[in-house]
């Protein structure tokens, strides 16, 4: 099973994470999508990606950091997309429940990122929180120049579903459908997205599923409990998890590995 959502190069993974891989692997993990979400972090994500086997890496600027987007932020995302690692733009989009960045600055770096995906023929992997109808307003008219398009860590409604489902979009699920308190919502619509528009991911170290047992010790998420998730979207959506784990699979070659 692969998981297109690890954020490798946190700090939090600084004192083991040949250990997390290794982990990840031995527990049935076949491979892994590491996210950029500034350009030095793409950077470093490219050169994990290197060093791992079965990894490759995302390149592009998240919504928090779109306050530094420069002229010259899209040249050198172009020059390392050009690494046969890296296999989409992003993570990018908009995010107005913080605004770490405003909302002028990241609805430029995310139409930005979208052009350079255009150009390059390369998926975008987005994010996307309480900022919707403006997501798909820039989107939009980028799909059809776009090979895909992955909205990783999905936990909006029914209706946002249906508006990205409608567009082509895959959806991306984490751990946050093992929660009992925030995840209901999420785990009552998990049926009605298409099992070939669906994708799993961890977001480690972020969402540790709420109802794994036993919880590690540091009550981080890390690849290897993908299965986990994996069995949990299964039972939910009422699917065999071999069946799951290959169509999803799949759509990852579909999506994320031809360039490779």
């Amino acid at each position: 099973m692969f998981d297109i959502g690890v954020n490798l190069t946190s700090g939090q993974f600084d004192k083991d994470r040949d250990e997390v891989v290794a982990r990840a692997l031995g527990a049935g993990v076949s491979g892994m999508l590491l996210t950029g979400t500034n350009l030095h972090e793409s950077q470093q994500a490219q050169a994990l990606a290197r060093r791992y086997d079965n990894c490759w890496s995302t390149a592009g600027v998240h919504p928090h950091d779109a306050s530094h987007w420069q002229p010259d932020t899209a040249e050198a995302l172009r020059a390392l997309a050009q690494m046969p690692e890296v296999v989409a733009i992003g993570e990018c989009g908009l995010d107005f429940n913080r605004n770490y960045s405003t909302p002028q600055e990241q609805e430029r770096a995310f139409s930005a990122q979208l052009a350079l995906a255009a150009e390059l023929a390369l998926p975008v992997f987005m994010h996307c929180r309480d900022a919707h109808e403006r997501f798909i307003a820039l989107l939009t008219p980028w799909l059809d120049k776009l090979p895909a398009a992955v909205l990783h860590c999905f936990t909006g409604t029914e209706e946002e579903a249906r508006d990205c489902l409608e567009r082509g979009l895959y959806l991306g699920i984490t751990g946050w459908v093992c929660d009992e308190r925030r995840g209901l919502a999420l785990q009552k619509l998990l049926p009605m997205i298409p099992a070939d528009k669906l994708m799993l991911e961890t977001d480690a170290p972020w969402l540790l599923p709420r109802d794994l047992l036993p919880k590690p010790a540091s009550r981080r998420n890390e690849p290897a409990f993908l299965p986990h998730i994996l069995q949990q979207v299964a039972a939910l959506r009422g699917e065999d998890p071999r069946w799951l784990e290959q169509v999803t699979d799949n759509n990852v070659a579909r999506v994320f590995l031809a360039k490779s």
